[in-house]
């Protein structure tokens, strides 16, 4: 498998000259992917099956990676590439899997909706709504249980704060303390329903308020934003304080998935919000604070485009998994250690 992507490695805490270039030549190289990906699904038909894109969205990632260590846990649900190119998977991994290759982070059978990559603490990448509340509620109780400093953010749409499950995990995650925070990357629409047509409460970071737990809502469109209030909860879990609930109010440019026209929203509405957009805020921040000029911005772009585009030959020159692969990795293996006959 090929190395990590560079720019995956987090830099300092602080809002530095290297911190904007890092948040901007990681957005960047997060919507660089997307774009082409759907490029090589809808117009060359490489790509098949589900596909969500991050795009509109990366600021949330940007800002998570660098209020975190790379010991820290990422998990989330199927609108999973961004995170997953931050928290350092592959890019070429990556693309291999939504081409359905060998060479793929989860060996080409999970395709866009469940990238892994354990080296890197990101666990997924899941398919079923809302399903990774409680396993990433589960993660934070095993990092407790042994001992570790370490945080679990846990990701998911406003969609997925419907589940009931999102009320038992916050009820079990206040009682035990567990180090995690929750991350409602609310985006207006589960699927093509708004916020306002399936809830009477609008603002999703009040739902911590029943479970008594530390709750924050924040501009998802703006990476200090992000950094800062996560870094408030990420510090709360380590100090043993237990969860927090954050919302963070974003929007995606796409539709639900690439099957999707998003008809249900207006031109206007998705215009106002491109105004917002998180990689212009950034390099306007760059370029008016003297950052860096111009041609060096532009210079980021070129090497992001560099390596998409060698993760897209990557793929398509790997090889198709084998046949023999079929029934592997769904049954645990009977000489694994834990199982008693």
């Amino acid at each position: 498998m090929a190395e990590k992507t560079q720019v995956a490695k987090a830099v300092s805490n602080k809002f530095t000259n290297e911190t904007y270039l890092y948040w901007y030549e990681l957005m960047q190289l997060i919507r660089q992917f997307e774009l082409t990906a759907e490029e090589k699904y809808k117009m060359e038909g490489k790509i098949r099956g589900f596909f969500h894109a991050y795009v509109g969205q990366e600021a949330i990632a940007a800002g998570c990676i660098t209020a975190t260590t790379p010991e820290d846990l990422f998990i989330t649900g199927y609108r999973d590439h961004g995170l997953a190119l931050a928290k350092g998977v592959s890019m070429n991994s990556c693309m291999a899997e939504l081409y359905g290759k060998a060479t793929g982070n989860a060996k080409g059978k999970g395709g866009s909706m469940h990238f892994f990559g354990k080296d890197v603490n990101f666990y997924g990448g899941h398919g079923i709504v809302g399903a990774q509340i409680g396993v990433g509620a589960g993660l934070a109780f095993a990092e407790q249980y042994r001992g570790t400093n370490n945080v679990v953010l846990c990701f998911f749409g406003d969609g997925a704060a419907r589940q009931g499950i999102l009320h038992e995990t916050f009820n079990l995650a206040m009682l035990w303390k567990l180090p995690v925070v929750f991350i409602c990357e609310n985006n207006n629409y589960a699927m093509g329903t708004s916020v306002e047509r399936t809830s009477v409460v609008i603002d999703i970071y009040k739902l911590a308020d029943g479970y008594e737990m530390p709750a924050d809502t924040v501009d998802g469109m703006n990476a200090e934003a992000v950094h800062e209030s996560v870094a408030r909860a990420v510090k709360r879990a380590r100090e043993k304080g237990g969860p927090t609930l954050i919302e963070m109010k974003t929007y995606r440019y796409k539709g639900h998935s690439i099957s999707d026209p998003a008809k249900y929203r207006s031109k206007e509405e998705l215009d106002e919000y491109r105004e917002k957009d998180p990689i212009q805020q950034i390099r306007k921040i760059i370029l008016s604070k003297g950052i860096a000029a111009e041609s060096d911005l532009n210079t980021i772009d070129e090497r992001v485009g560099a390596k998409v585009s060698e993760s897209v030959k990557f793929a398509e020159e790997s090889p198709w998994p084998d046949d023999s692969e079929v029934t592997k990795d769904i049954y645990v293996d009977k000489d694994y250690p834990f199982i008693v006959d």
